[in-house]
């Protein structure tokens, strides 16, 4: 059960916990021991679905190209969402974090059962996009998964985005029963109202604004993960040691931050509409609005240094594109691929920018990949819908499931049942080895030091910056 779009009304059912399985197709004998590769979608924690968007039907989350071309077996599953999935008020009376629990239940099902279907259950990787990475990152970190994962893969989304984790639970979980008419004095009988409360009503009573907000989209997703002492025991960056044996790919699109900065600033996708450099700084602002007014000069002086005297609108849109991509996903990806190499014992550790130029028509010429654009290559969709892709299209797509599948089945992308255009160098922090991967997957695409000076001024410099107060609604 979820909002729809609009958040005027419900879609689904409380009744959802159901997997899909897709098996390849052999043409004389069913197949055993093959990897197994377990989807977790995305969808800010608040929308989504095992089967995902549907356009005559056509479910973007179909795993068939992938289980035919790869020869592995796909699972996509379902979690709860929103209040329903995330709500908790940060004590035993609503731990939170059931939405990541049915992830896990999922994954020992198939632990247990996938050996029916020919699967290997010694041979699962996860793999997610956005909400569904950081799911698949925080299900690595988990206690609760020792000997359930053998690999896992992040596009675009790690435990330790700055949306990850809901630091202060109680302040939604009460802000919700306020809304649907429940005491909030203490938090047992609190939980108790919530518990009888219509789920429909309950689900409707969390709204996510997306028009003149004070501050970027980013610090208003309020229903996520929560450090709860059980399934998460501790903050994500100190349960690296639980994935030391998971071998990990992860990685982020060049514009991932460019749909949550068309909602901060419309102008970006407008030609005819001009920003001013006021206007960035005030992008700038927001994203640092922990740090203050020390924390905007420097993310704006740093950002802004590549300007001309007078920059052009699309350098300057392009940089606020660059700032809330570096911020909401590239840096904190970067830090778990350092965390997780550095705790790793058996497993390996693979890095990717994924570049493929965005095929929406209304957007400006100059938009990379933005978010979710990686989605229609792993999932094959320019072989299944060859009338609406390119040739290059194909080109990229058989690269991403041949990388995907051949890491699921062997722990290197390189290696497997299918051939890669290029060998994909493992990470490691000294030279930050990593794969570009577009539609022009030559020898120059494997590269090193993504963004080095941007994610090093994050993690250092701004770091260093002292905190300041800030509302109690932010993230």
């Amino acid at each position: 059960m979820q909002s729809t779009l609009t958040q005027t009304d419900i879609r689904g059912s409380e009744d959802c916990l159901y997997l899909n399985i897709w098996v390849p197709q052999a043409k004389k004998q069913v197949s055993t021991n093959l990897p197994v590769m377990v989807w977790i979608y995305g969808g800010a924690f608040l929308w989504g679905g095992g089967q995902g968007a549907n356009f005559l039907k056509n479910y973007l989350y179909d795993g068939e190209e992938i289980a035919t071309r790869g020869k592995v077996i796909v699972v996509t599953l379902n979690y709860r969402l929103g209040p329903l999935g995330f709500l908790s008020t940060g004590d035993a009376s609503l731990p939170g974090n059931y939405g990541l629990k049915d992830q896990h239940m999922a994954i020992a099902w198939v632990k247990r059962n996938i050996r029916s279907f020919g699967g290997d259950p010694d041979n699962i990787t996860i793999f997610g996009e956005s909400a569904g990475a950081t799911s698949v990152s925080l299900q690595t970190l988990s206690p609760y998964n020792k000997g359930l994962i053998r690999r896992a893969i992040s596009q675009s989304g790690v435990g330790l985005c700055p949306w990850a984790i809901q630091k202060d639970p109680l302040f939604w979980a009460t802000k919700i029963a306020q809304h649907v008419g429940c005491p909030t004095d203490n938090t047992t009988v609190l939980a108790n109202c919530l518990r009888i409360t219509d789920p429909k009503a309950l689900t409707l009573a969390y709204h996510l604004d997306v028009l003149n907000l004070r501050y970027p989209l980013v610090h208003y997703l309020a229903f996520s993960p929560v450090v709860d002492g059980d399934f998460l025991p501790d903050n994500p960056e100190k349960l690296f040691a639980n994935a030391a044996d998971i071998d990990y790919i992860a990685g982020v699109n060049n514009m991932d931050g460019h749909f949550f900065a068309g909602i901060d600033m419309p102008a970006l996708n407008r030609p005819l509409v001009k920003i001013t450099p006021e206007e960035v700084y005030q992008v700038a602002e927001g994203l640092s609005v922990v740090k203050g007014p020390a924390g905007a000069r420097a993310v704006f002086s740093l950002y802004s240094q590549v300007w001309s005297t007078d920059p052009s609108q699309e350098v300057m849109k392009r940089t606020v594109v660059d700032m809330e991509t570096d911020y909401i996903f590239l840096v904190p990806t970067q830090q778990a691929l350092q965390l997780h190499y550095q705790n790793a014992k058996s497993a390996k550790t693979y890095s990717y920018l994924f570049s493929e130029p965005s095929r929406m028509p209304v957007y400006p010429s100059w938009v990379g990949a933005d978010h979710a654009d990686d989605l229609q290559y792993v999932f094959g969709k320019p072989f299944f819908t060859p009338l609406g892709y390119k040739a290059k299209h194909r080109t990229v797509s058989k690269a991403m499931i041949a990388y995907w599948t051949n890491f699921a089945r062997t722990g290197d992308p390189n290696q497997g049942e299918s051939n890669v255009p290029i060998g994909w160098v493992p990470y490691d922090p000294q030279h930050g080895y990593y794969l570009d991967i577009n539609h022009d997957i030559n020898y120059e695409s494997a590269k090193q030091g993504l963004r080095t000076p941007y994610v090093d001024f994050w993690n250092t410099a701004y770091l260093s910056l002292p905190d300041v107060p800030v509302a109690k609604d932010l993230k």
